[in-house]
């Protein structure tokens, strides 16, 4: 049986750690850097050192985009990630998911679909064919991606958006939940409604509108 090691012990752990009990491996203990009281089965929680991860497969069960890239960087040379696909999920044998990224009950990755490290591909939504998802994106419940859309770097997809095919979501931009996307979004942007409009905009989307 596989063991794993959880960096982080908060509510987004809850739910991997249901992901690593439908795969029948084995969550060995968590580290946090402010530990929460108890976890799940009275679960050890301990402050991370490079001795509680060093030679260890860890998941960095953070949610926010920001924080979890801190948290690879800081680990790199020191562990190795795992990736992690929940069994009532489908994944196109011909997609690639990078390292640390967890895919989430019930989600449909379809072919030619390439994801990056430590993304969180959360409960029930769909990727279809020919998306590209970079690093440290989180795709929250019932997003609906069409084919051929590009997801930049820790960009975050609100619960229950959808973007029509073709469109490009930039580095950092925000899509707020239920969202329809029918253009490219500028990093850093802020984009709510049907149809999608941008609410606010960062240094860097400023100089891209």
């Amino acid at each position: 049986m596989n063991s794993l090691v959880l960096y982080g012990a908060g509510g987004h752990a809850k739910v991997i750690y249901d992901i690593i009990l439908s795969n029948d491996m084995l969550l060995e203990y968590l580290v946090d850097d402010n530990p929460p009281a108890d976890f799940f089965h009275h679960l050890e929680i301990y402050k991370p050192t490079e001795e509680l991860l060093r030679k260890h497969k860890v998941i960095v069960a953070v949610g926010d985009a920001n924080a979890r890239e801190k948290i690879v960087n800081k680990l790199h040379g020191i562990c190795d990630f795992e990736t992690l696909i929940h069994r009532s999920a489908f994944v196109s044998r011909f997609s690639e998911l990078g390292d640390g990224t967890v895919v989430m009950p019930q989600v449909c990755v379809n072919a030619e679909v390439k994801i990056g490290n430590h993304c969180i591909i959360n409960t029930a939504s769909v990727i279809e064919h020919d998306c590209v998802i970079e690093d440290f994106v989180h795709i929250s419940p019932t997003v609906t991606l069409a084919g051929n859309i590009t997801i930049k770097k820790r960009a975050q997809i609100g619960i229950g958006a959808r973007i029509i095919p073709g469109v490009t979501i930039g580095e950092d931009a925000i899509v707020g939940a239920g969202a329809v996307i029918v253009k490219d979004v500028p990093a850093g942007a802020t984009v709510v409604g049907n149809p999608g409009k941008i609410i606010k905009l960062s240094e860097l989307s400023e100089q891209q509108v």
